[in-house]
This record gives structure tokens, sequence and C-alpha cells, in this order.
């Protein structure tokens, strides 16, 4: 009962802490409700295939422009992680927002991370369901190489 006593004692002294982190986890939220099915819904639907229309209109910018959009997507998808990392412990779609994130980012591997992420089935099931409200086709995938 004393350990109880004294971590109540210790959230108490630290309120501050706890309405940052409220602040933040709501904040997070908010933006993971309004950017997760705005990014589902404007993906094309090949995505995930080698042939995606929009990584060839993406190759064509200017190189200053690709460059900025680069950035910006790759920072985007940094706050998307960690919001969806902290979703995890606090209210919101925790798992969606993070694999948003993590398809916005580039790094060594993230194509085959993408797909076997987007084959586990809620997930897949959850962003087929954004689509088709939108009136989107369903993300195409490449057949298994596993």
């Amino acid at each position: 009962m004393d350990w109880l006593l004294e971590q109540w004692q210790w959230v108490r002294h630290h309120e501050e802490l706890f309405v940052w982190i409220g602040s933040l986890s709501l904040l997070t939220l908010i933006v993971s409700f309004i950017t997760v099915p705005m990014v589902i819904r404007r993906m094309p639907h090949d995505y995930f295939l080698e042939t995606s229309e929009g990584t060839e209109a993406i190759r064509e910018q200017h190189p200053a422009l690709r460059l900025v959009f680069l950035i910006l997507k790759n920072l985007l998808g940094i706050v998307l992680v960690a919001g969806g990392l902290i979703m995890f412990f606090t209210p919101g779609q925790g798992i969606l927002t993070l694999v948003i994130g993590i398809l916005l980012m580039n790094f060594p591997g993230k194509r085959r991370f993408e797909i076997r992420l987007i084959r586990l089935k809620p997930l897949k099931r959850a962003v087929d369901w954004i689509r088709r409200r939108a009136g989107r086709r369903p993300l195409e995938l490449p057949p298994h190489q596993d």
C-alpha cells in the first residue's frame, strides 16, 4: 500500500508532465484522424507494384522540388511514426498511424517491409475499407515471393 501511495505522490508532483503527455496524445490523435485517411485515399491503387504511376510522376519533377518534397514527406512520416508509437499507450489509431508514417519515410528495405505489413489481414481490411468509402479501388499487391 505504501508503494501505491508513493506512486500517487510522484504523479501529483509531476502533474505538468502528464498534462503535456495528454496534450501531445490529443494532438497526435487529431493529426492522425486527419492525415491517415487522407494519405490512404490519395495512394495510387498500384502503389505497391513496380510500375506505379505515382513513382514516375515524382521522378519527372525538378530536382530541387523533388528534394523539398522528399524532406517534407520524411518529416511527416517521422511525426506519424512517433504519434503511432505514442498511441500504443494512449487513445488513438496507433497501428494505422505508425504504418502510414512508415509508408511515407524512405529507408533501405522499405518496400519489402511495406508489403509484408499491408498483407496483414486486419490492416489490409482497414485500408480497403477507407478506400472503398472514398470510392477508390483497393490496393493491388504483388504476388507472394516468400
